[in-house]
């Protein structure tokens, strides 16, 4: 299978990339960092030192590829609001790295899923996603916006035959994580997520979803009327 995974110098992505390059795949690892990007391309894997927030120059390196089976747009970051500041410019970076490059990748990468026989368009979104969160103003907001492109791709590109999968993950260890200065319930391994994604890749489920415990409790909390999860949110707030 010929896979393509952008972020793929640093967390998921770069895990996801090691992971299906040693189940004997030929992977393209994007990123931008070309010492990381070399570091894979040392242990066989094929790289591409690409700008993603640059839609020309996005465009234009994809455009030498043939065919891709799986693209696994993993590329993003993570930045939290801190009030009473509410800073308008991390909110435009957040819809920028983790909005606007998977845009940007998708139009890129459709016409290559296109000459598969079993395209399968991948995108990393986030379990912040599934309802409103404090500080996660930004960051949640972006997720939601990927959570919702992607599901509506699922639709749009059916008659197409190409599975659209939308990944929400709870709280992975990677260098983003490592910043965080709060409690991380349920914190798994990178290795444990890549496990849990390439399973779902694989049986095409349209989400995939973990840590369960997790994100059964995010969603259950998500079906709880909003007056009352209001109160319930203010009050961790205040606590």
């Amino acid at each position: 299978m010929k896979i393509l995974i952008t972020g793929a110098t640093s967390g998921i992505g770069r895990q996801l990339a090691l992971d299906y390059h040693r189940e004997g795949h030929e992977v393209w690892a994007l990123g931008r960092s070309r010492e990381r990007l070399a570091a894979l391309e040392a242990v066989g894997l094929k790289t591409g030192a690409v700008d993603l927030t640059d839609r020309e120059e996005t465009l234009s390196w994809f455009s030498g590829l043939e065919v891709i089976d799986l693209a696994i747009l993993s590329a993003g970051s993570c930045e939290y609001i801190d009030l009473p500041v509410f800073d308008s410019a991390l909110l435009s970076r957040m819809m920028r790295v983790n909005v606007e490059t998977m845009g940007h990748s998708i139009e890129a990468v459709l016409p290559l899923l296109r000459r598969s026989r079993a395209p399968h368009l991948v995108g990393i979104g986030s379990a912040a996603a599934y309802l409103p969160l404090p500080r996660a103003e930004a960051y949640g907001a972006s997720k939601a916006a990927v959570a919702y492109l992607l599901e509506t791709l699922r639709i749009s590109l059916f008659r197409e035959k190409i599975a659209v999968s939308l990944v929400c993950p709870g709280f992975v260890k990677t260098p983003l994580t490592d910043r965080n200065d709060f409690p991380m319930p349920f914190l798994i391994s990178s290795a444990r997520a890549s496990r849990a994604i390439r399973r779902g890749i694989a049986r095409r489920q349209p989400e995939i979803h973990f840590p369960r415990r997790f994100t059964h409790t995010l969603k259950a909390l998500s079906l709880l009327p909003d007056a009352l999860w209001l109160r319930l949110a203010q009050k961790m707030v205040r606590s």
